[in-house]
């Protein structure tokens, strides 16, 4: 009886050890998927920005279509330039 108790403690024992390597390798895998995640984010912001360059150069070129899209695009930098300068004033 005591043998088998004596057993299962090493049986235990060593799931255990099993189960913190895992936890460990998985908490670096979250780390790095993190890492990559991140510069996805920030791939596709560096992309949207080129798309939104791309369609207001396309309005400067007098594309058909992208008149309105580069209106609203020149309205919304005008926008921010004036909250810029109403924060540097105040």
């Amino acid at each position: 009886m005591l043998e088998d108790i004596k057993s299962s403690i090493e049986r235990l024992i060593a799931a255990y050890e099993a189960v913190k390597v895992e936890n460990r390798t998985l908490k670096e895998e979250i780390g790095q998927i993190r890492l990559q995640n991140e510069d996805y984010r920030k791939q596709i912001d560096e992309l949207e920005k080129r798309i939104d360059n791309l369609g207001l150069s396309g309005a400067f070129l007098g594309k058909p279509g992208n008149g309105e899209k580069a209106k609203e695009s020149i309205d919304r930098l005008i926008r921010e330039i004036d909250r810029c300068i109403s924060l540097m004033e105040g």
